[in-house]
């Protein structure tokens, strides 16, 4: 069944800013306009007819089972048939600080961390870094980027789509960072994208504004340093902890920044003995700490 995410509002740089209200306010049996972004894909692109059957969230919590209702040139509206509350999230919240790459190596790294349950993705600028956008370039690279983790969403299943954050430098970014708070507060909407403006106030995400339980900074192999930090353990044996990951770019980070994510917590932590890339290394990062979370949490 077609799955669809339900933005409550639209990317403002298509030209519109449009509101829709949370599924949740609407009853079961009711109807619901569609977004255009639906709209335009299931009802145009994919051809879809009157009564047929499919998926809405809206971050919010859960999905809706609907069935289409009216179709028009621009509109279109569902009957929603049911309510199942299920976000199919894992119980460990996860941050990660990735320094930007290009192209398709950016859209893979979000994408599939998107697919392993990651809570949000702070782009990072950085000293070895290859990306470094324009402040008029930002806007739209945003909204891309967010989108193609909600396209991951619809596709894997999960209901509550990462948030994608503004662009930072990492020394600003550590720099404002304490072991006592976060380091970017998701109170200022600026920091997101339009599409997801309003689901980034939900409670599930103000959750990334207290204190990390571990800061983890992913590092190539090196002599005398333990594959895996004994604060690990003692993290995933927390209820629902909290992780924060930092990821560098292909040339890896600068003494400098290594120095600095150490200095306000990030331990080093290397992954096996080969040097990842940094696509890849979010991949494995989140894979394993799903696959050690059961096997460790009491």
């Amino acid at each position: 069944m077609r799955r669809f995410f339900y933005a409550t509002s639209n990317d403002i740089s298509n030209g519109t800013d449009t509101s829709y209200p949370q599924l949740s306010t609407l009853p079961i049996g009711g109807s619901a306009e569609l977004t255009e972004s639906i709209v335009h894909h299931w009802c145009r692109v994919l051809r879809a007819n009157i009564g047929d059957q499919g998926v809405l969230f809206d971050g919010f919590g859960g999905e809706y089972h609907v069935q289409l209702q009216t179709i028009s040139k621009k509109h279109a509206t569902v009957t929603l048939l049911a309510h199942t509350n299920d976000d199919r999230s894992t119980p460990m919240l996860t941050k990660i600080g990735l320094v930007m790459s290009r192209g398709e190596r950016m859209d893979y790294a979000i994408q599939k961390s998107t697919e392993l349950g990651v809570t949000a993705i702070q782009l990072l600028s950085s000293h070895h870094g290859e990306v470094n956008l324009k402040p008029a370039q930002v806007e739209k690279k945003l909204a891309h980027w967010q989108q193609v983790a909600i396209a991951a969403c619809e596709q894997c299943g999960l209901n509550r789509p990462p948030l994608i954050l503004a662009p930072i430098s990492i020394n600003d970014w550590l720099k404002s960072a304490t072991i006592a708070s976060t380091i970017t507060p998701l109170n200022d909407v600026m920091s997101v994208s339009s599409i997801v403006a309003m689901l980034s106030q939900d409670s599930y995400y103000q959750l990334l504004q207290q204190p990390a339980d571990l800061r983890l900074q992913l590092s190539v192999p090196a002599a005398g340093q333990p594959a895996m930090p004994e604060s690990l353990s003692t993290a995933l044996q927390k209820k629902n902890p909290y992780i924060e990951l930092l990821i560098g770019p292909e040339g890896g980070l600068s003494d400098d920044e290594c120095l600095q994510a150490q200095n306000v917590g990030f331990e080093p932590w290397q992954i096996g003995v080969r040097v990842l890339r940094t696509e890849t290394a979010p991949v494995v990062a989140l894979a394993t700490l799903h696959a050690l979370l059961p096997l460790i949490a009491p």
